[in-house]
């Protein structure tokens, strides 16, 4: 069997890519940037360079497949359900050209009528991947809350929970929901491309029926933690998406998304997860808890919520002509004679997250709580893994942009700035070149980059020489 996963580096799509590694079949992906794939996963999948809106990238990336996986949304854009709309056409249209036999979607629950406007595109999505039965077959699945480390509500409950111990919160925290396992979800993803049925199908998943307020009390129990939990009906959309960017990783886009699907209830509709899928018993939401705390403390978070993009746009590999524009920098040279270039590039990796950027870590937390107020991720995000980082995913409010094994690591700047930013670690010719490069946008860009200077003046050469001395001493 050959099989075409997209969204490969996405929260589910870089779990059921490791899942279907592990068989026998032909793996192929399609991604925007072949560089965002760890190198010991190409040695055994085939890696196509393209994306949905290039009909000639996703035509070749179909050819000779039996089963597409299409894990693939666009929230990050203001006209996504256009996007999303348009995206799911040219698939369909391609996988049928090529004569794919089963198209597999993972949408989200909801019914039409009462949907918001995120949870309606998804539907809609399914809706057009659906619409020729006569040419193609489609096996829809839809879950809810999806409940796993590093998945975005996990991630909300989460912080909120460790944060807040009395929660005056709006009155959707009494919406019902069926929560499920990212695992089962990767199952139930996983047995559909060996489904015996010809047909169309829609399969709704999920465990018991809870309201967001028994989640967060569940989970909070899970965690040893008491909590107090208040709602009231005055609390407005955008009010609850501030504060739930506040208190969370989340960017105030991707909380405003959140908080219009809470309004309306994402309950199974159809017993055909039971019918079709009986191999599978999904785990209670306080196993699923358990086991995402356990993956976390292990350090085994496999994906992030925020992989890939990280809530701001899709990872790009035409970085480097905007890169070579910068106008404005601030670069530090510093001597790593007598350290050896792979102890250098193991520290300067390790940063961000719990270890902090090593001096002047309250400037940083400054920064990152300005960033939260204008709507930004913040510092909240961390990082996925404590030693270890792969391109796309997020540092905080960085994200990695290029990786070249102890050689260079490149972020790119996702907080709220007038312009776009990146900071680079080169090793060359026994130096540790670091370089902070800055493209404003307009007068006001470069009034913000003259304004910081004290600040990075401080910031930049300590956190050179910090990389130098922890060096030292690895």
């Amino acid at each position: 069997m050959k099989v075409l996963l997209t969204g490969a580096n996405g929260y589910i799509g870089r779990r059921l890519k490791k899942h279907l590694m592990a068989q026998d079949i032909d793996l192929r992906l399609l991604v925007r940037n072949p560089k965002t794939i760890e190198n010991h996963s190409q040695r055994k999948i085939e890696v196509y360079k393209g994306d949905t809106f290039n009909v000639d990238s996703l035509e070749r990336a179909l050819k000779g497949v039996d089963v597409a996986y299409y894990l693939i949304h666009s929230l990050e854009s203001e006209n996504y359900r256009e996007l999303d709309k348009q995206s799911a056409k040219n698939f369909l249209d391609a996988a049928i050209k090529q004569h794919v036999k089963r198209i597999i979607y993972l949408g989200g629950l909801g019914i039409k009528e009462s949907a918001s406007a995120h949870l309606l595109s998804r539907i809609e999505t399914g809706e057009i991947l659906s619409s020729r039965p006569d040419d193609i077959q489609t096996v829809w699945i839809r879950a809810g809350v999806i409940i796993g480390s590093g998945s975005t509500s996990f991630e909300i409950i989460r912080h909120l929970i460790e944060k807040l111990p009395v929660m005056v919160t709006p009155k959707w925290v009494n919406t019902l929901a069926q929560p499920i396992a990212v695992d089962d979800v990767i199952d139930y993803l996983d047995y559909s491309k060996d489904l015996d049925y010809q047909k169309n199908l829609v399969i709704d998943i999920g465990s018991q029926k809870m309201t967001y307020k028994e989640m967060m009390l569940v989970a909070s129990g899970v965690l040893g933690l008491h909590r107090w939990i208040f709602p009231l009906p005055i609390l407005t959309i955008k009010l609850s998406s501030y504060w739930l960017n506040l208190f969370t990783p989340v960017p105030y886009n991707v909380a405003k998304s959140l908080i219009e699907g809470l309004s309306s209830e994402v309950v199974i509709q159809n017993d055909n997860a039971s019918r079709y899928y009986p191999q599978i018993k999904p785990k209670s939401f306080k196993e699923s808890v358990k086991r995402a705390i356990g993956q976390m403390e292990e350090n085994q978070v496999i994906s992030r919520w925020s992989d890939a993009g990280g809530g701001h746009g899709h990872l790009e590999e035409n970085y480097i002509n905007e890169f070579a524009k910068s106008v404005l920098m601030d670069r530090q040279k510093l001597s790593i004679v007598g350290i050896s270039p792979d102890i250098v590039y193991k520290t300067f990796c390790s940063i961000g997250g719990k270890h902090g950027w090593f001096r002047y870590n309250w400037l940083w937390k400054i920064r990152g709580f300005v960033d939260k107020l204008f709507g930004g991720a913040g510092l909240n995000r961390g990082r996925r893994d404590k030693k270890v980082l792969r391109i796309g995913e997020s540092v905080d409010f960085w994200r990695v942009e290029d990786l070249i094994p102890n050689k260079r690591l490149l972020l790119y700047a996702q907080m709220k700035v007038p312009g776009k930013a990146w900071l680079e670690f080169l090793i060359k010719d026994n130096e540790l070149i670091q370089t902070a490069y800055f493209l404003p946008r307009g007068i006001l860009g470069r009034m913000y980059w003259y304004a910081m200077m004290p600040i990075h003046f401080l910031i930049f050469r300590d956190m050179a020489h910090s990389i130098i001395e922890r060096s030292k001493i690895y």
